[in-house]
């Protein structure tokens, strides 16, 4: 009996090895079981993996990922994974309703397949198969439209259907975009109704814009400018953003604006000038500029890019290094038509280092603009243009907030208008607010020639404007550095449209980013 044991189990083996002994997979078991039909239980999967492929290639050129997608299902044995798991149990209903939902956010449901993914699961709910190979190029193609709409959905809902940091050119916030990890993550969820809901945006401020877009679609308004103002800035709050912290500082470009915000209560608010926006025509002349290389044929730019960082450290009394554009395009314009332009706003001139101790007495005339050999640097005090505070934050831009010798600029209703550096209205309020303490706040004040907030220091205070009064000791006025308790995170924003007690909110597009992002996402309305 243990012999012919011996040589039955190799002989076993062998069937079950060439395929002889079929056992039903998962998906036949258990639509057999939902639908009451035997006929799935003849499921089988060498036949169905030759359909799903064919399938695949057919369908890959319309796959927004489809690399992501091959390398899953490769993984997975090509099994219909999402069919077996959420059909019977009506997630995949879920999805699809979902879907037909997402002019909710400002989308049009045929950008996630809606008609096919609806056709799909009504035919494979039919349940009106003669042969079990009528059921394969169905469960294929379910399989296949359910995870590319379900990818491309969470993708547009979750993270936006823009990738900012490639539409727009001076975008510098480190924005977290879907990559295949977390794709495959998606595709492979535990929980596919639970996943659908907490990917839904829920800030307040969305929804707020979500009602204020339906609105306006129900009174007939398919393309005014207050809808496409609202969808750019849902788009914009669906991106995710680093994680500002419950303390954190706003710059809102198109309001002009700074807030600093604590558990979204505002702190403290300030109006602030910001960059110019490019001049008329700018793509045109920067096309004949790059032909010529004349720097008269170049055009101007001087838009603040849209950028996050962290507050670190206050200039007070700051030296101004003037940068290289202004100074070829204003700097030496100046020079040439007034010799002593230069000395009278205290600007230094350095060539290769060192510094020209006689810069009026330079012939301009010698040396084009192109190739203008000095640099420029204003020194601390009276007439500097940023004033007594320069605000310091890293970024790759020369960028920074400051002071300004000009308060003029505040009183208009159209702010862009600097260089590109944010001008702020209450340099004094931001510092206390940066610096956090009052000992250091207290000398901060008396730099800048102001009396200490505790009176036991101003004795120390009237030494400081005697030395600096002195007219035998010739007194020179140097930057003061001074840290933050903390480093504070700055986002550099632009926000157009915002809910605010109950009323949207909308600005000016200065910089016509709004007008770039709409054309872009036209295509998904």
């Amino acid at each position: 009996m243990k012999r012919l044991l011996f040589l039955l189990i190799p002989f076993c083996l062998t069937l079950h090895a060439c395929n002889w002994f079929k056992e039903t997979p998962e998906v036949g078991i258990v639509l057999a079981e939902h639908f009451d039909n035997k006929l799935y239980k003849k499921f089988d999967t060498a036949e169905y993996n030759l359909i799903f492929k064919k399938h695949f290639d057919s369908l890959k050129g319309n796959f927004s990922n489809p690399n992501t997608l091959e390398a899953y299902y490769l993984q997975h044995n090509n099994e219909p994974k999402l069919v077996t798991k959420y059909f019977v149990n009506g997630a995949l209903d879920t999805l699809r309703d979902y879907i037909g939902r997402s002019e909710e956010h400002g989308f049009n449901p045929k950008v996630f397949h809606y008609k096919k993914l609806k056709m799909l699961l009504d035919e494979l709910a039919a349940n009106k198969f003669s042969s079990i190979s009528e059921v394969y190029p169905v469960v294929a193609d379910l399989e296949l439209n359910a995870a590319e709409s379900l990818i491309k959905y969470n993708n547009f809902v979750y993270y936006g259907s823009l990738n900012p940091r490639k539409l727009l050119s001076r975008y510098y916030v480190p924005v977290k975009r879907p990559d295949s990890a977390s794709m495959t993550a998606v595709l492979a969820t535990a929980d596919l109704k639970k996943l659908l809901q907490d990917i839904q945006p829920s800030s307040a401020n969305y929804r707020e814009l979500q009602v204020a877009m339906l609105k306006q679609e129900q009174k007939g308004n398919g393309d005014n400018q207050a809808l496409r103002t609202i969808k750019v800035n849902m788009e914009r709050l669906r991106w995710k953003l680093p994680d500002l912290g419950e303390e954190y500082v706003e710059v809102n470009i198109p309001d002009f604006s700074l807030t600093w915000f604590s558990n979204q209560d505002t702190l403290s608010h300030m109006k602030v000038c910001v960059g110019a926006a490019k001049e008329e025509g700018y793509t045109e002349k920067l096309k004949t500029y790059l032909k010529s290389g004349s720097l008269d044929d170049k055009p101007k730019n001087h838009e603040t890019p849209i950028l996050y960082s962290k507050l670190n450290s206050i200039q007070v009394n700051p030296i101004w290094n003037i940068p290289v554009s202004i100074a070829r395009s204003e700097i030496y314009w100046q020079a040439v038509r007034d010799p002593y332009y230069l000395s009278n706003n205290n600007i230094k001139v350095y060539y290769k280092g060192k510094q020209v101790m006689d810069p009026d007495t330079i012939q301009w005339s010698k040396y084009p603009r192109e190739k203008l050999p000095f640099q420029f640097k204003q020194g601390s005090g009276e007439g500097n243009a940023l004033g007594k505070f320069k605000f310091i934050f890293d970024n790759g831009s020369s960028i920074y907030l400051h002071d300004t010798n000009n308060k003029s600029g505040f009183a208009r209703a159209n702010r862009a208008m600097s260089h590109g550096c944010v001008r702020v209205e209450k340099p004094l309020e931001f510092a206390e607010m940066m610096v956090k303490d009052k000992y250091q706040y207290d000398n901060l004040r008396m730099e800048v020639n102001l009396p200490p907030i505790d009176t036991t220091k101003m004795e120390v205070y009237r030494k400081k404007l005697a030395k600096k009064a002195d007219t035998l000791n010739i007194f020179k006025l140097k930057p003061k550095w001074f840290g933050t308790k903390k480093p504070v995170p700055l986002i550099i924003n632009y926000i157009t449209a915002w809910p605010q007690n109950g009323v949207i909110q909308y600005r000016p597009d200065v910089y016509g980013l709004d007008e770039t992002l709409y054309t872009a996402m036209k295509k998904f309305m």
